[in-house]
């Protein structure tokens, strides 16, 4: 090889190798912005650079950049801007561009460094589809002829064959809700979402009614349950209860919105509501014992949330029977306080209007009431409430259960009845036990050698009575739980917590709902 050629042959490597290392070496940077004031154009709009970002992800997902805006009477509203996740709808998107149909948030996605510095919104138009002509041939027109001439043909045997559809559709044993129809009062999407901005980031559970996965709306974490089209009714029934009037309490899970995805039979229904990071209380005492502060601080706040869905304000909230209490539908916030979740099952009682279809036997079997169980129950309001009563009080032995505030070793986590049924009973199992022998879970004798315990097992006892017309009522049981924190201060304080209990007028046997 002669000089020229090696030289020329070395350019070229050191040429293919710094544009490889350049290659590597380029980060995905965007622009980072939020809420700013930006052009006037409908068109094409650039707000105030708050400052520019360097993305981070996972290894081998892409990087892209994105921006969300409104169009406020033709004034251009920056609301966000910054990285996104690995999205298909963002490949090979050099220009940040919405060419959707949009309803109040516009948004659109890009690939490249800064991409998001100018965003538009461009509808695709029917000017944009662009057609071709060409000479009519003899070949074409023979054509044109057979499909006029079998047009009848083919329609009437397309006729015949949707009406032979139709009749398959109907005579199908599907409950019919699998065939949607037209809703008489469809709930509209919320206005502060979009069907774009909110990601799906990763599943954090799996119910009878669907999953539910850690979501992000714009900056905000949130948490999206997802029903199956034939769960529509569940669906349903969460939405009417969360958008009650009086439904916003610090103990009962925070509504987002509502929104259906999808079309026809794969259509998807979402409820978004407040995300907590740790979970339900199954999972919590799972892996964690409680010190006596925590049972507290968890008895009160889910006692006082059933209190208030029990509660009748007239005028302001109707009493709503949650018919599904267990520990799985409590939500654990970062400070430990609880709140009631999961309204598939839930009933409002509103003067003068039917509760809709009901149907007794439903729930978690191991959390049923004996009436329940038997099939006993009366069909008016405080016969549900007292139900709820008899499940809150398994959940608050599973608290006991995990309580650090007694010597001795703390037993591993158990279900209620799980020594005596297993971890999936039957209705035949739990009707044994309940009904017929009249257990409950154990209480443990060293329990009753902590005031507090002692108390939190007494109204455990009064909860799960046997009668249901015997139980205490929630508003009650949220009493207890201040007084049960208040009988076990240190013994110089006993005195004044012995004069707090004899003014209260506490009576052992409260069976008023």
């Amino acid at each position: 090889m002669d000089p020229a050629m090696k030289l020329a042959f070395g350019v070229f490597v050191i040429s293919c190798s710094s544009g490889a290392i350049l290659g590597h070496s380029d980060a995905q940077r965007c622009v980072h912005s939020s809420f700013s004031p930006a052009s006037s154009s409908w068109l094409e709009g650039q707000g105030n650079i708050s400052g520019v970002v360097t993305c981070s992800g996972e290894k081998n997902k892409k990087l892209h950049c994105f921006a969300t805006w409104k169009n406020l009477s033709g004034v251009v509203q920056v609301v966000q801007q910054g990285c996104w996740l690995d999205d298909v709808n963002c490949y090979d998107r050099t220009e940040c561009e919405e060419n959707r149909e949009a309803l109040g948030v516009f948004f659109c996605c890009c690939e490249g460094s800064l991409c998001n510095k100018k965003f538009s919104y461009r509808p695709i138009s029917q000017s944009q589809i662009t057609t071709t002509t060409k000479p009519v041939t003899a070949r074409a027109q023979l054509l044109t002829t057979l499909m006029y001439s079998l047009l009848p043909v083919m329609a009437v045997g397309a006729v015949l064959l949707f009406s032979l559809w139709l009749y398959r559709q109907h005579k199908r044993a599907y409950p019919p809700v699998l065939v949607p129809t037209q809703e008489p009062h469809p709930p509209p999407p919320s206005p502060s979402l979009s069907q774009r901005p909110l990601q799906l980031l990763e599943v954090k559970g799996r119910g009878r009614f669907g999953c539910v996965w850690k979501a992000q709306l714009l900056s905000d974490v949130v948490a999206v349950k997802i029903f199956p089209l034939q769960d529509k009714q569940s669906w349903q029934n969460e939405y009417e209860i969360f958008t009650l009037n009086g439904m916003g309490h610090e103990n009962v899970l925070q509504f987002i919105g509502a929104e259906r995805r999808g079309s026809h039979v794969d259509m998807e229904l979402w409820l978004i509501t407040a995300y907590h990071e740790k979970g339900c209380l199954t999972d919590y005492l799972k892996a964690d014992v409680l010190s006596w502060s925590q049972v507290c601080v968890i008895a009160q706040s889910m006692s006082r949330g059933l209190a208030y869905l029990h509660e009748d304000v007239p005028g302001h909230k109707p009493a709503i029977a949650h018919r599904d209490v267990k520990s799985r539908n409590v939500l654990l916030k970062s400070n430990l306080t609880a709140c009631i979740a999961d309204f598939g099952l839930a009933l409002r009682f509103e003067a003068g209007r039917s509760p809709g279809e009901t149907h007794g036997q439903v729930g978690t079997r191991r959390y049923m009431a004996p009436e329940v169980l038997e099939g006993t129950i009366t069909f008016h309001r405080d016969a549900f409430l007292r139900i709820d009563v008899y499940a809150l009080a398994l959940v608050l032995w599973e608290l006991a259960s995990r309580c650090t505030a007694v010597d001795g070793p703390v037993d591993e986590y158990m279900l209620p009845f799980e020594e005596e049924v297993g971890q999936h009973p039957s209705l035949e199992d739990m009707q044994e036990v309940v009904v017929h022998n009249k257990l409950r879970p154990p209480l443990r004798e060293c329990w009753q050698k902590h005031a507090g315990l002692a108390l939190l097992c007494e109204t455990m006892e009064e909860c799960w009575d046997h009668e249901a017309e015997a139980r205490v009522s929630a508003g009650c049981v949220e009493e207890r739980m201040v007084q049960m924190q208040r009988s076990s201060v240190s013994p110089e304080e006993a005195v004044t917590v012995v004069t707090m209990v004899t003014n209260v007028g506490y009576q052992p046997r409260e069976s008023g709902l």
